[in-house]
């Protein structure tokens, strides 16, 4: 399938579009990779040099798809960190023409804001995601920081991420980082249906990158027309693994442990239940 990738680029490491992209052609996809910004690695180094695209530049490399009629062959879209709310704006535009000519085009929103209770966008980028690409959204996978920002409503628990997921108002939610009693972390996958959590034990020391593969997972996953408790324990299982191998990595080992993508291993004390 093709799916458009709209997020960061770094030239050393696995964040952003280096997770994403090479995590999706693994499985097969073709990636479109659309750089929201241009950096030499991501901000955890001591130095980083870099460059965010301006809206125009992002403007025209979706035009050149779209005047090549690509945009009618995508089949999914995930966007993830936005350098500038003038890139909202833009991206709404790509994936309301998307949905437009490929109207069973699925659009994966990772709303990019902080993480442990930090905010690290620029002003203005946080509000434009939820007033311009959120309501777009099939599926969107915020961490508990992001669910929290979205939703306006504390997330310290299953039940309340549950509670916060069902105020967002969309097909499909994806959250990560769920606190679940000592030692475990969880995801929860909710639909108006459905309710999913999924835990594991908490993993400490990892590298970044971790919400941008699971986000292209989950998309891939729901893209393959897995089930929402098939494509949540997938997703977890192969970014448990990953992470795992990774502790005290500077980086994922996306590469060494690629297998984990295609074939989702065993995880010892994961634990799934429906809860609504």
């Amino acid at each position: 399938m093709n799916i458009l990738s709209v997020q960061s680029e770094v030239v050393y490491g696995h964040v952003g579009q280096g997770a994403a992209r090479f995590a999706l052609q693994r499985l097969g996809h073709d990636v479109w990779a659309l750089p929201t910004v241009l950096l030499s690695n991501h901000t955890g180094y001591a130095r980083v040099e870099g460059e965010t695209v301006s809206a125009d530049r992002l403007q025209r490399l979706i035009d050149g798809l779209a005047e090549n009629a690509w945009l009618a062959e995508c089949d999914g879209i995930v966007s993830g960190y936005l350098g500038s709310a003038g890139q909202v704006g833009v991206v709404t535009g790509a994936v309301s023409h998307v949905k437009h000519v490929r109207p069973g085009a699925i659009y994966c929103l990772d709303p990019v804001l902080g993480d442990e209770g930090r905010a690290y966008t620029k002003p203005g980028i946080a509000e434009a995601i939820a007033r311009m690409l959120l309501p777009l959204a099939d599926i969107v996978t915020p961490n508990a920081f992001e669910l929290t920002q979205l939703a306006a409503l504390p997330v310290r628990n299953s039940d309340e991420a549950r509670t916060a997921a069902a105020r967002l108002g969309r097909p499909l939610v994806a959250a990560t980082s769920i606190p679940d009693g000592d030692g475990r972390i969880g995801a929860l996958a909710s639909t108006r249906n459905e309710c999913w959590f999924a835990s594991t034990p908490r993993l400490e020391k990892v590298p970044h990158g971790a919400g941008d593969l699971f986000a292209a997972l989950f998309l891939a996953a729901r893209l393959s027309n897995l089930s929402v408790a098939e494509s949540l324990t997938s997703t977890l299982a192969s970014v448990f693994h990953i992470l795992s191998a990774s502790r005290g990595c500077d980086e994922m080992r996306l590469i060494a442990e690629q297998h984990a993508l295609a074939t989702p291993p065993k995880v010892q004390g994961l634990n799934l239940e429906r809860i609504a």
